[in-house]
């Protein structure tokens, strides 16, 4: 029987942090000039979303309907902010599953199948964002199972959380985007802060979504034969009473823990009416032709522009390899300058090279005529600018006007995503992505929105005690109305910690103080253990590439020891599947994955028990009831998830202003990284901040509040 060899291997990054330009989602093409797309039998899709962490497991078959073997090629697109956790296939009937290993190990066992078998398999990658798998052999009309599991920390962006599931990408020519099967993408969500709403922009007639209690609905999708070449995209908007805390852990009690501590803003936050000013920068560069991203950005800017206030000012330019601009100063928002906006868009078209620094520098100039008034610079692109001009543009984001903040707009799904976020967070802004199947009404509602309320700039958290380290990540940042700051961490010891908040509000300092609980012992929620290693990655491969020569050994070292030990795809370690456990034990491959995914099921499984004994229950509500059957019959034992029954959750008190404050000329600060007091974002009044204070007692059990929104039984049970 002839052996099977898979190697993942990751070149890149962001092969494990972005999506693959493809077609659609886990396309099997046959090689060999006779061969064109397997058939595409089965698709099915689970996501679980706990508290804004999203873990999507793909189920796929594909029958090889020749009377051949073939060789396969295996492509998929892992989404934006993803990270692959596991890839297995079934080979002689059993489920195998891989193992990252340091990359040139990885070739090395490659080499040695590729000499004595007849093209093994090998993973190669086309380019900075895409991998392809072969696999070998495919008997005839036999098929093919295969499953991939990633987890991926989603956007929050006006209160919205948003899950793409990206099938309608850019790609190879004639590649068959259907399944003459079933299709099926079942989405379940559970929330620490109450969900009030769940919607499908992308396919809003085709979903059916259940709500359960204010903790936890499900989003199901299902079709029979067909194309699949949309994206998927779900959307739940979740809704917090006052400002405060989450924190979510994960522990084994003979090793460190770690956990992931989330601040929200709540809704006590006023409203403020404080006109701003607003400078769109549109990228028309030649790679905004595909994928529809032009034509995204120019409906997005649209929306954009009629969402901005009365009192708010405009201007629009765009740019490829030099600026062009619309008025060429602030103009009122009215329905002329809205009208005259719309002509301009629509004349755009791309071309040429992208040269964003000239772009920049102009809408710059805008802060001269802004003064006391917050200018928010727009940038709407893919952000596949040269690779000579990116250490120029971080030198000019220290240059930028007081009172001014960038903001980035990732619009569709081939996107440069780790250079807009570097050029939001550098500037106190905020970087967003949008997929074509999303509502654009909704993101420019929800953007202008977090412009409009209380923002706290230089937030800095600090943690004492538990023997707490490995803070991800580690440089300040700024809380906007609608979108959460997540902060993923280790700890040596349970029990109480002193956290303190400082931050900075309208240009006056604030520091608040609580206390939270770490558990000794949180095996529902493993998958915050990745998300904090993939942070920790990303650091490392950052700092390696500003570091000296010197310096850069041991920084891969530490991204080698944790991919092999947290399952993580980067350009110096690669995924490999081999045919049995035997294989694995003669090269010396430690089943670290195959552990950590069992673990990661077990969870799971108790994670589903649990959200199946809340369906259960508001079955129960449904109909007629008999007092003495409610009476009789004992709460389910899955009463409180897993998850919910350790997660804290400790309010702020944040006292709205009495009155409206307006900035006065001068009065913001131009340091920091953003946030109200450089750029006049909406501002607290002062004298109101000294009402800020922490609620004194014990935090409060998500679990209690499941029981507030209960409705009572009739007789107690």
């Amino acid at each position: 029987m002839k052996r099977r060899l898979v190697q993942i291997a990751a070149l890149g990054f962001l092969l494990s942090c972005c999506h693959a330009s493809t077609q659609a989602a886990g396309l099997l093409i046959a090689e060999g000039g006779f061969g064109g797309v397997l058939e595409q039998t089965e698709h099915d899709v689970k996501v679980t979303i706990n508290n804004g962490i999203a873990v999507t497991e793909v189920h796929q078959t594909f029958r090889n309907t020749e009377q051949r073997q073939v060789e396969a090629l295996y492509v998929f697109p892992v989404p934006k902010g993803a990270s692959v956790s596991n890839f297995s296939m079934w080979i002689n009937g059993k489920e195998m599953i891989g193992e990252v290993v340091e990359k040139k190990r990885a070739r090395q066992v490659y080499e040695s199948y590729k000499q004595t078998r007849q093209d093994p398999g090998l993973l190669e990658q086309t380019d900075h964002k895409t991998f392809e798998m072969r696999i070998f052999p495919i008997n005839a009309e036999a098929e093919q199972r295969i499953k991939l599991t990633y987890c991926q920390q989603l956007d929050i962006d006006g209160n919205w959380g948003t899950y793409v599931y990206p099938l309608g990408t850019a790609g190879r020519r004639g590649l068959d985007d259907s399944v003459r099967g079933r299709f099926a993408l079942n989405v379940d969500i559970r929330n620490n802060v109450p969900i009030t709403k769940v919607e499908s922009p992308s396919h809003r007639s085709e979903f059916v979504m259940a709500k359960y209690n204010d903790q936890y609905w499900q989003a199901s999708l299902e079709t029979g034969e067909g194309r699949i070449d949309r994206d998927v995209v779900v959307a739940f908007k979740q809704e917090r009473t006052k400002t405060g805390f989450d924190l979510l852990a994960s522990r084994r009690q003979s090793e460190d823990g770690y956990f992931m501590l989330t601040l929200t803003a709540g809704k006590e936050l006023e409203q403020l009416d404080e006109p701003m000013d607003y400078v769109f920068v549109l990228d028309i560069s030649g790679s905004m032709a595909q994928d529809r991203k032009l034509a995204m950005s120019v409906e997005s800017i649209a929306a954009f522009v009629e969402a901005l206030g009365p009192k708010d000012r405009f201007d629009l330019l765009t740019f490829n390899v030099q600026p062009k601009v619309l008025f060429g100063s602030l103009n009122s928002v009215d329905d002329q300058s809205k009208a005259t906006a719309q002509q301009f868009l629509r004349a755009s078209q791309a071309g040429g090279g992208t040269v964003l620094q000239p772009a920049l520098e102009l809408a710059y100039r805008y802060a001269q005529q802004a003064k006391d008034r917050s200018l928010n610079i727009v940038i709407l692109s893919d952000g596949m600018t040269e690779q000579r001009e990116r250490a120029e543009l971080v030198r000019l984001l220290g240059q930028r006007p007081a009172g001014s903040r960038v903001f980035c707009i990732g619009v569709g799904n081939d996107v440069n995503r780790p250079l807009l976020e570097q050029l939001a967070q550098r500037t106190g802004g905020l970087a967003s992505f949008i997929s074509r199947g999303d509502d654009f009404n909704r993101q420019a509602q929800a953007f202008r929105r977090k412009l409009t309320r209380p923002v706290m700039s230089d937030v800095r958290i600090d943690i004492q005690g538990g023997g707490v380290y490995g803070i991800e990540p580690n440089m300040p940042t700024a809380l906007f109305h609608g979108v959460p700051i997540r902060l993923f961490g280790r700890y040596q010891k349970a029990g109480p910690v002193q956290l303190t908040l400082s931050a900075t509000v309208n240009g006056r300092a604030v520091r608040q103080e609580l206390e939270l609980q770490l558990p000794k012992q949180d095996q529902d929620n493993p998958q915050i253990e990745r998300m904090w290693a993939l942070h920790r990655v990303d650091r490392l491969l950052k700092e390696g590439d500003a570091n000296s020569p010197t310096r850069r050994p041991e920084l891969i070292r530490k991204v080698i020891d944790l991919g092999e030990a947290y399952s993580i795809v980067t350009e110096y370690t690669s995924f490999i599947v081999l045919e049995n456990d035997a294989e694995y034990r003669r090269w010396s491959i430690a089943r670290k994955n195959a552990l950590r995914v069992d673990r990661d099921r077990a969870a799971r499984d108790r994670l589903q028990n649990d959200l199946a004994n809340m369906r259960s229950r508001a079955l129960k509500n449904l109909g007629p009831t008999s007092p003495d059957a409610e009476a009789a019959s004992p709460m389910p034992t899955g009463d409180r998830s897993a998850s919910s029954r350790r997660t804290r959750s400790r309010d702020v008190n944040v006292t709205p202003p009495s009155r409206r404050y307006r900035r006065s000329p001068g009065s913001g600060s131009s340091g920091g990284s953003g946030g109200s007091g450089g750029s006049g974002i909406g501002a607290i009044d002062p004298v109101s901040l000294t009402a800020l204070a922490v609620t004194v007692g014990a935090g409060i059990w998500l679990n209690q509040r499941n029981r507030r929104t209960r409705p009572k039984p009739k007789t107690k049970s």
